[in-house]
């Protein structure tokens, strides 16, 4: 037996035992394995962590709400599991108690709820962003499709004057809203017969501007013609202009080379209602290689002089810019246009018939016939020999329809006016 004094030393000693716990080292040396293994997990976790976190950025460049949300959901898994194994390791390895346990682990909760709180901070920010992104990608995309009907709208209308749309370019009956008359080809060979003389406006304006000798010029056309007065000297300019017009208008390219070129009825008629109600200039903006652009490219060049233009503007910028494909927005060359628009009309339309328009034209210095020709000057003093007037300029060709003739337009030399 012990002492009375030795077994209260070893009473204390054994009491001492139960009241302190072991260091945390030498917990942890007490079962190195399963801390290694909780090691590895917590190293793992980290590592799948990372992972998820790099879907998570992936899934905004581009954005994808449906891959951000299994992402998301990923992040938040992994980082559940990393708080799973801190409160493991806590309740495996418990502080010495001289620190109150319920303190510990309530301090430890509460950071981890705060890092956790920190986190979707900066992804409720990042959303935020994202979706203030959105709307304003939205509201650009909401512009855009306004703007897009709106030339839809237009592209339709266009459509439907070209004919090349079934649906609006026929009627229930499956004909089209325009009637193919001779007396729809009379009246363009007028517009046509109209827009030769309002070019020829400007062309002479510009030339006195320019300080021409129109009397010289206007012999220069057709040197043999005697005019009845000088005013008259403008239908000499009108001839031009025609003459150059017209160049071609027998062949059904009219002179314009392509590949694509469809010579059916109907694809003529289709071009004539493709341009008849449109701006020429709105046309050729939307397809300045077209067949028409080529076309008016082609006649600009053979009306218009390059002494032309050098007086006219002072450089060839403008012939330049023509040859090489563009169309101008000049006043001088919409004015062009508008007489480019009225030919082509007429050469589409004159191939839309069955058989073709005819087209003639008549010389100078030919016999003035009544059938075939009209004269532009209606005053005409005729004198009573018996020699028949003589054709000084041709100022719009004649065209045989069926078995009718549209006369040709003409000027007659040497002949007498009533005042």
């Amino acid at each position: 037996m012990l002492p009375t004094g030795a077994k209260d030393t070893q009473l204390r000693e054994s009491n001492s035992q139960k009241v302190h716990p072991q260091p945390m080292e030498e917990a942890m040396n007490q079962n190195p394995e399963a801390i290694e293994t909780l090691i590895s997990k917590v190293f793992t976790n980290i590592s799948s962590l990372k992972s998820a976190y790099i879907q998570l950025q992936t899934a905004h460049t581009p954005y994808d709400p449906d891959k951000i949300h299994t992402a998301d959901k990923l992040v938040i898994s992994e980082l559940k599991t990393l708080s799973e194994l801190k409160h493991f390791y806590r309740e495996n390895n418990p502080k010495p108690v001289c620190v109150s346990p319920q303190d510990s682990r309530l301090a430890a909760e509460i950071q981890e709820q705060q890092s956790l709180l920190k986190t979707y901070e900066v992804m409720v920010k990042k959303f935020q962003s994202e979706i203030q992104n959105k709307d304003s990608e939205i509201h650009q995309l909401q512009q855009q499709i306004e703007e897009a009907s709106q030339k839809r709208a237009k592209l339709e209308k266009n459509l439907k004057l070209r004919g090349l749309s079934t649906k609006e370019s026929e009627d229930e009956s499956g004909f089209f809203p325009v009637d193919l008359t001779p007396d729809l080809f009379i009246s363009s060979v007028e517009a046509a017969a109209k827009a030769i003389h309002d070019f020829s406006k400007p062309l002479i304006n510009m030339m006195k501007a320019a300080g021409w000798d129109l009397d010289s010029a206007a012999n220069s056309i057709e040197p043999d013609v005697v005019y009845a007065k000088r005013a008259h000297k403008k239908y000499a300019f009108e001839s031009y202009i025609c003459q150059r017009m017209f160049g071609g208008f027998e062949q059904e390219s009219f002179s314009v080379k392509s590949d694509s070129i469809t010579v059916t009825k109907e694809s003529f008629f289709h071009q004539f209602l493709a341009l008849r109600e449109m701006d020429p200039l709105d046309m050729l903006g939307q397809n300045p290689d077209s067949i028409f652009g080529k076309f008016c490219k082609s006649k600009y060049l053979v009306v218009v002089h390059p002494k032309m233009e050098v007086s006219f503007f002072g450089n060839l910028d403008q012939r330049n810019y023509v040859t090489g494909g563009g169309h101008p927005r000049t006043p001088f060359y919409q004015a062009f246009l508008k007489l480019a628009k009225s030919i082509w009309l007429l050469h589409k339309l004159a191939y839309s018939f069955e058989p073709n328009v005819k087209v003639f034209q008549v010389k100078g210095g030919s016999e003035f016939s009544d059938v075939y020709m009209e004269s532009v000057v209606k005053n005409l003093i005729m004198d009573d020999n018996d020699e028949k007037p003589k054709v000084g300029l041709m100022v719009m060709p004649g065209f045989l329809i069926g078995g009718s003739v549209i006369q040709s337009k003409v000027y007659l030399s040497g002949m007498k006016v009533a005042e």
